[in-house]
């Protein structure tokens, strides 16, 4: 009997980690749209046990995966790689680190490329700072780098690294469970290895529900500013399922091309921003902001890392802090499989500072371009961005536009950005909440795909009409606690298997021998 219990399944075999999954999240949709006030009683008070309970252990398991990378980058297993001895990286190292900008930089730029910063600046975070003052200014960007920055990519490198060891060196399945094995052995296949995987696929389709509801939001503001569309959440649910319908469609018909075109475009749209507003936006007061929060974030790191609520300030933590954390806690297994596929053949070392440090940056400064220049508009011109964002957090990005030339160009594009973004990740996400459920199939069924897009479009309107931005924040938060105690065990289960090959024979590869391929896959680009 227990040999028949821990059979695994064949790839794309529906089993009851489809069922229970698909069983569950369908019960929290009727939840939330026949019994909102009890939804919202029984998240909010969910909220306040977990974090002030258990927050301090986003911070801890966090911070203590950054440092198990970086100790693994520089250690001798980093010459390790990511598939065979004699793989080589399937894409030059300019095509991989374009990817991996494009990984999740997406929808949060036009949320909150603006939006914490200017949040930040009227209400310092923990008090330091007077507000709407230079130290105010600086402390702003400083916390907006520690939530968007090391913290976040470590997350998603260590699921990245496990998921890319696992799949191309061990031959496992790509799903979250199989980077049990050295723990579990054939128990992964059994009752333990599907209850791994169903809270996976629920942090996912929460964090993806959460990132459909910003993106609405953001949608609905700049129509509204541009095309007087109202501001309200009958058009926030129309965004939805239009967006839905769209990125359900490409992921059913694998409209490769269609996203490529929509990812290039994005890129291209992200630049010419990005350097408008380093020509038109006061640049000798960005660079000099730039430079000097740097120099703070970085001395601050391992205090503002630790910095929990012992002496109060646990509802600011739950607005920023603990969310952020939350929600990149729930993208780990998408994000983290996203950057598996593109990494086959590269090492460990290679791996680790190229997804730490790139993107990191990358956010960086564009948070210091598009929030530097939204502080210097309310500090010095006048502005009342901040309260606009009080009002409405969509409001942030496009109140800032128009205080710059071509303000109505530079919205169009933000909108543009924001459908393009919606529309690429999402696409992404049903693919792999189907790849989950499918038992690590790399072609689910088209209904499977069909029913996880519809899933999680239905889930966001939820949350969207129970409470708007705070469900989403609360409800991912709530959700990412058990996932995070499964991505702590999964950092130790990563050390020992590794540990346990260097023993046993497994011989690192030099840096020198790393030579990219010049032949790039199209398929895989997207």
């Amino acid at each position: 009997m227990s040999r028949q219990l821990q059979r695994p399944r064949r790839a794309g075999e529906l089993g009851s980690v489809f069922w229970t999954s698909v069983g569950v999240a369908a019960v929290f949709v009727a939840w939330a749209a026949l019994f909102t006030k009890n939804l919202n009683r029984v998240t909010a008070s969910s909220l306040n046990w977990v974090t002030s309970s258990f927050g301090w252990s986003y911070l801890v398991v966090t911070l203590g995966i950054l440092i198990f990378l970086v100790f693994l980058a520089f250690s001798p297993m980093g010459s390790l790689r990511l598939g065979k001895d004699t793989d080589r990286p399937e894409f030059s190292t300019p095509a991989w680190l374009a990817m991996l900008l494009g990984a999740v930089m997406g929808i949060g730029l036009v949320s909150y490329g603006v939006a914490e910063p200017i949040s930040h600046l009227a209400t310092p975070p923990h008090d330091l700072a007077e507000p709407n003052t230079h130290e105010a200014a600086v402390r702003a960007l400083q916390y907006s780098y520690f939530d968007w920055g090391l913290h976040a990519w470590a997350v998603f490198a260590v699921f990245g690294l496990a998921i890319a060891y696992s799949t191309y060196r061990k031959g496992r399945r790509p799903l979250v469970s199989q980077l049990f094995t050295p723990f579990l052995g054939e128990r992964v296949n059994g009752p333990i290895g599907k209850a791994i995987d169903i809270l996976a696929v629920f942090a996912t389709l929460f964090g993806t529900a959460t990132s459909l509801g910003l993106g609405a939001l953001q949608i609905n503001n700049g129509m509204g500013r541009l095309f007087g569309v109202p501001v309200n959440s009958v058009a926030q649910v129309l965004i939805i399922a239009a967006i839905t319908a769209v990125f359900t469609l490409s992921a059913v018909t694998g409209i490769n091309k269609g996203i490529k075109v929509l990812s290039y475009t994005s890129s291209a749209l992200s630049i010419a921003m990005f350097v408008f507003m380093v020509i038109a936006g006061p640049t000798v007061f960005l660079i000099n902001l730039y430079v000097e929060s740097i120099g703070v974030w970085a001395g601050d790191f391992f205090r503002m890392s630790l910095q929990g609520t012992a002496f109060g300030g646990l509802e600011w933590m739950q607005l920023w802090t603990y969310f952020m954390l939350a929600w990149w806690v729930s993208w780990g297994a998408f994000v983290g499989i996203f950057l598996a596929r593109i990494s086959r053949g590269r090492t460990i070392r290679g791996f680790v500072m190229g997804v730490l440090l790139v993107p990191s940056l990358a956010f960086f400064t564009w948070f210091a371009v598009f929030g530097g220049s939204a502080i210097h508009v309310d500090l010095f011109q006048g502005g009342d961005i901040a309260e606009q964002t009080a009002a409405d957090f969509g409001n942030a990005f496009f109140a800032t536009l128009e205080h710059f030339p071509l303000s109505g160009v530079t919205s169009v594009m933000a909108v543009l950005l924001a459908v393009i973004f919606f529309v690429t990740s999402a696409d992404s996400n049903t693919y792999v909440l189907g790849s989950m459920t499918s038992n690590g199939s790399l072609a689910p069924r088209r209904s499977v795909l069909v029913l996880w897009g519809v899933l999680t479009g239905v889930t966001a309107v939820a949350l969207m009409l129970a409470g708007g931005l705070s469900a989403l924040q609360n409800t991912v938060i709530v959700t990412s606690l058990p996932f995070l105690f499964i991505i702590a065990c999964l950092a130790v289960s990563f050390w020992r298997e590794l540990a346990s090959d260097r023993r046993h024979g497994a011989q690192p590869v030099t840096e020198r021998d790393e030579i990219p391929d010049p032949k790039e896959k199209a398929d895989a680009a997207r």
